[in-house]
């Protein structure tokens, strides 16, 4: 099983999550903006930049990839790349005090890798032993830097300035850093690029309305998810209007 949502070039372009959120000022084209994107000017035209490398570059090569390799190997793919993630998991539990979570994400990486053979099959995941990815921007929340504002990175996507001063950290704490043979580690990189983008191609139907806000709004709301551990308490940017009942979520799940 592929934990959490691969991120796209190793941060993500799209997050599972659906939400509609709504901020507490309007920009001057009638869109609601994200008081975490007072750089939105920037970040826009930063994301129109990258949605053209995704037109005419990522995405194809992600419907090729997706066209010829059958989905055993590509869930093959996916889980020797979450595998590799392990390790950053372990680091970073240790560093926010989850050492519960440090010997699960340990477990996983030592039978992934040898039962698994390398990670190609997830037999943690089937013996029930999961746990939560974690990175070192979710480990800056976890110290106190809980709220950041947006940022797009070229190629990179959707981030914060707290998550993208926890790169250098993350790149270095991810196995293939250390690979010498420089073919091999581009190699490796290009395939964990596309393959996690051919895991987004059926999530692309979820967007609704303006493609930067909604992937903004998602990417945001997954992100403090992942640093509250699930916890996220009063969200400030989620309408008022929307009330839920349990009843709601019992005839979703007999559906």
């Amino acid at each position: 099983m592929k934990q959490s949502l691969k991120r796209w070039a190793g941060q993500g372009a799209l997050a599972l999550l659906l939400g509609t959120t709504a901020g507490c000022a309007t920009s001057g084209d009638g869109r609601e903006q994200n008081p975490n994107d007072p750089w939105e000017g920037f970040n826009r035209k930063v994301f129109a930049f990258n949605d053209v490398v995704d037109r005419y570059a990522l995405k194809p090569a992600a419907r090729g990839y997706r066209f010829i390799t059958p989905d055993p190997v590509e869930t093959g793919v996916g889980n020797f790349f979450s595998n590799l993630g392990e390790p950053r998991t372990v680091l970073n539990s240790l560093l926010q005090g989850k050492v519960r979570n440090a010997s699960i994400a340990t477990s996983r990486f030592l039978i992934n890798t040898t039962v698994g053979i390398g990670g190609l099959w997830d037999v943690a995941s089937r013996m029930e032993i999961t746990g939560q990815e974690e990175d070192f921007g979710q480990t800056l929340g976890t110290w106190g830097w809980e709220e950041s504002r947006y940022l797009v990175l070229p190629l990179l996507g959707p981030s914060t300035v707290r998550d993208t001063g926890g790169l250098p950290a993350d790149i270095y704490s991810y196995p293939v850093t250390y690979v010498e043979d420089d073919e091999v580690r581009i190699g490796l990189t290009a395939l964990r690029v596309v393959d996690a983008r051919a895991a987004l191609l059926d999530r692309e139907k979820l967007i609704r309305g303006d493609r930067y806000s909604f992937i903004r709004d998602t990417w945001l709301q997954q992100r403090r998810f992942e640093v509250s551990d699930g916890k996220l308490g009063e969200d400030p940017f989620v309408s008022n209007g929307i009330d839920f009942d349990a009843s709601d979520f019992d005839d979703a799940s007999a559906k």
